[in-house]
């Protein structure tokens, strides 16, 4: 077999190799963009392994010797499935690695704006008189606090076991999750969006990115909030409407706090709520979060991630079996 690697993983291969049938050979090819994708000899391949890299409609049609087709991760918007479909080309994603990473991470900054951590190590950097006396109001215990998990799969329920034992209570919205769910993970279940916002002290976002949740996170969205809650997004940045939106809740104290793993734009362009991030703007210091996308990320994640998007190609070729299949 001859695989194609699309961009960002480099060789060594040696953890796909490890897991892919006998003799496979692995190629790179460092593409980026379509033009890149299109200079690349697509006919010779029997599978492709795509990060970020686009699989557009003139991609597809090149496939010719192509077998399947299967993303280092779990968004697909850059995979026109349609187009693979038309060529027979199956399309499957790996969405079940790095679970722990982003549900730690989404905990993490749950509890670091909830106990205002970031706001009390930026003030204390700025004490000069007093110490224990500084303290920043209004502060609920936990236990006293509302979670809003928007999206209960795979992580959106990791965060909720993970946060239980700190006394949270726990509210959950997944239209697509079976009646009884709630039962078995122990949650209690809204049936409306708005119900969990008006309701949630916190509010963690853990949905795909799809027609229907792209830009889910607008104004109306924030405005539907509690006053004084708080966001938190380690799901996709296109779920969030741009950051004007934010900026404007933020700055008007209707939100008390964010914090960002994924953005609209990746890396971001300038913008004036990230100018203010950058510099401590006082209005908005210790109350703005941003990490660079990198809640799926520590050594074991990223060992998984490549074996069992090989496994899936393996799977495939050995048994016919296609696991997360997409399209």
């Amino acid at each position: 077999m001859r695989i194609a690697v699309t961009d960002y993983v480099e060789p060594p291969f040696d953890i796909e190799a490890g897991v892919l049938p006998a003799g496979a050979e692995l190629v790179a090819l460092n593409a980026h963009d379509e033009a890149a994708m299109l200079a690349a000899p697509l006919e010779s391949f029997d599978a492709l392994l795509v990060w970020h890299a686009p699989v557009t409609a003139n991609v597809a049609r090149r496939l010719t010797r192509c077998r399947i087709v299967v993303r280092y991760g779990v968004g697909f918007d850059a995979i026109d499935t349609a187009a693979l479909g038309a060529q027979g080309i199956p399309f499957c994603n790996t969405p079940d690695y790095g679970t722990e990473e982003v549900a730690d991470t989404a905990c993490a900054m749950i509890l670091a704006l909830q106990r205002k951590i970031v706001s009390y190590d930026r003030m204390s950097r700025r004490i000069k008189e007093g110490w224990q006396e500084h303290v920043l109001p209004p502060l609920q215990r936990t236990n006293a606090a509302t979670l809003g998990v928007v999206g209960v799969g795979r992580i959106g329920t990791a965060v909720m076991n993970r946060m239980r034992p700190f006394g949270w209570q726990l509210i959950g919205f997944d239209p697509y999750q079976p009646s009884g769910h709630e039962k078995a993970i122990g949650y209690r279940r809204v049936r409306r969006l708005h119900d969990l916002l008006v309701a949630s002290d916190v509010v963690t976002i853990h949905c795909p990115l799809n027609g229907e949740t792209r830009g889910m996170v607008d104004e109306s969205f924030l405005r539907a909030m509690k006053q004084g809650a708080m966001l938190v997004n380690t799901a996709r940045g296109g779920i969030l409407a741009g950051l004007d939106a934010l900026h404007r809740v933020l700055k008007s104290g209707h939100l008390a706090a964010a914090a960002l793993d994924v953005l609209p734009e990746e890396p971001p362009s300038p913008h004036a709520l990230l100018d203010a991030w950058r510099s401590d703007a006082e209005w908005l210091c210790g109350r703005f979060l941003i990490n660079p996308h990198s809640a799926y990320y520590s050594t074991q994640a990223w060992h998984e991630m490549r074996a069992k998007t090989a496994e899936t190609v393996t799977f495939f070729v050995r048994d016919g079996m296609l696991r997360n299949r997409i399209a």
